[in-house]
């Protein structure tokens, strides 16, 4: 069958999701509608010579990569179904190389352990996965790597926090779980500025997490970040069954990135990967265009609360960076497209403010049918959560230091009824209120 790759760049990415790569120079099935999976962890070998030419290109971080043909010896090295999905994200986020990983943490993990060595220097920004921050906090300094957090929100924040063993700042936008919205292409002119007096082995590399946004709403690549990082567990898979991360790099660091991978072993089965592709990216823009706009609903309805202190969003007109966020979140057509997270606060002070915030999410963990509290985000059901006291519990007393209220709350939206959802907050509130 004739290839069909300058066809489809005549296509919308939308309809890219869909359809994906026809034909891979990885694995002929141009003939399959839906693209078949392996169920084999390691692969027959036609020769020693070809065994051994295989481990070497894993095990030099300098060998040629990219676009070379694999060999394919160990599914932890490579192996087809994962490259299917891994070509596929490459083509949406507009990379040149993608590695995909056993969970977004286990991609994060292993970029900064390419990047950093003993002795290197991070700048995060304050608020950013509990997880994220534990590892830049309990692990990293183990290896001699140093971590300062800094609200990069803040015009001259970053420049200020940036020193001579700077090697990565590293940023979520919309940032887990207050929304900060932070100036990608501020982020990326800055550290091109300085690189331009730095050796190409010391550059300070932009890292973002686009997890919440998606490629669906962002393509930071394309604002001039370095390297993106994605848990695909979230919206991208969508459905909340299969675990899975992604880096999206620069192809003179996709070596370096696949042996941190075979050599920390957070591979992604292909179970999971085969999943991701044909049923998460396939449905991730029509799941993001309902979610978006029943979030929308759900964020002004909160909004309009008594009882509620604080909304952040970044539809709403009342975010600090709305004006940013219509800049630098768009969809494939250059539409605004905001997000699925809500970040809210309940009225109130002390610790009478925490106990009816409690007595909130109790409530709707109990008597509500359209919201299920939970963790993890982006899948079809709503769910909620507290986000000092559960995925953010890592920051322990310096959770307000990062902007997080003790009685904040993290939303993310599912395909309900938006009047649904809207009803079970409000008999929620009424409790509260009583």
């Amino acid at each position: 069958m004739a290839k069909k790759e300058d066809k489809k760049r005549k296509y919308s990415r939308e309809t890219f999701l869909i359809h994906g790569n026809p034909y891979d120079e990885h694995w002929e099935y141009a003939h399959h509608i839906i693209p078949p999976i392996t169920a084999s962890t390691a692969f027959r070998l036609d020769s020693t010579q070809r065994g051994s030419e295989g481990f070497r290109k894993f095990n030099a971080p300098n060998a040629p990569g990219g676009g070379d043909k694999p060999i394919y010896i160990y599914d932890r090295l490579a192996e087809p179904t994962v490259a299917l999905l891994e070509n596929s994200m490459q083509e949406i986020e507009g990379a040149q190389s993608a590695t995909a990983f056993a969970s977004g943490m286990a991609a994060i993990s292993g970029v900064l352990m390419s990047l950093c060595r003993n002795g290197s220097h991070v700048v995060a920004h304050r608020t950013i996965y509990g997880c994220t921050y534990s590892l830049m906090t309990q692990w990293l300094p183990r290896f001699g790597v140093e971590v300062d957090f800094v609200d990069l929100t803040v015009a001259g924040a970053a420049e200020k926090a940036l020193r001579d063993d700077t090697r990565v700042i590293y940023l979520e936008t919309p940032a887990n779980p207050t929304l900060d919205v932070i100036d990608i292409r501020k982020i990326a002119d800055l550290a091109a500025l300085v690189n331009k007096s730095r050796p190409e082995d010391n550059r300070v590399m932009v890292v973002v997490d686009n997890t919440f946004a998606t490629p669906f709403c962002q393509r930071p690549l394309e604002l001039g970040a370095d390297i993106v990082v994605h848990s695909l567990t979230k919206n991208v898979m969508g459905f909340g069954t299969d675990m899975g991360g992604m880096v999206l790099s620069p192809i003179e660091l996709h070596p370096l990135i696949r042996l941190a991978r075979k050599d920390f072993g957070g591979v992604v089965a292909p179970r999971a990967a085969w999943n991701i592709l044909v049923y998460g990216i396939t449905s991730l823009a029509v799941r993001m265009e309902r979610q978006i706009a029943t979030a929308m609903k759900v964020a002004a309805f909160l909004e309009n609360r008594s009882e509620v202190a604080r909304v952040v969003y970044p539809g709403l007109k009342s975010h600090p960076q709305h004006s940013l966020a219509i800049r630098q979140m768009k969809d494939f057509s250059g539409r605004f497209a905001p997000g699925t997270m809500i970040y809210f606060e309940l009225a109130g002070e002390g610790h009478a403010l925490i106990d009816r915030a409690q007595a909130f999410l109790d409530h709707l963990a109990s008597q509500s049918y359209a919201f299920t509290l939970a963790v993890s985000l982006g899948v079809t059901k709503t769910l909620i959560e507290a986000p000092a006291l559960m995925t953010h519990s890592a920051y322990g007393d310096d959770a307000c230091g990062a902007g997080m209220s003790n009685s904040a709350m993290r939303l993310s939206i599912g395909l309900e009824d938006p009047e649904d959802l809207m009803a079970d907050l409000d008999s929620a509130f009424k409790v509260v209120a009583g």
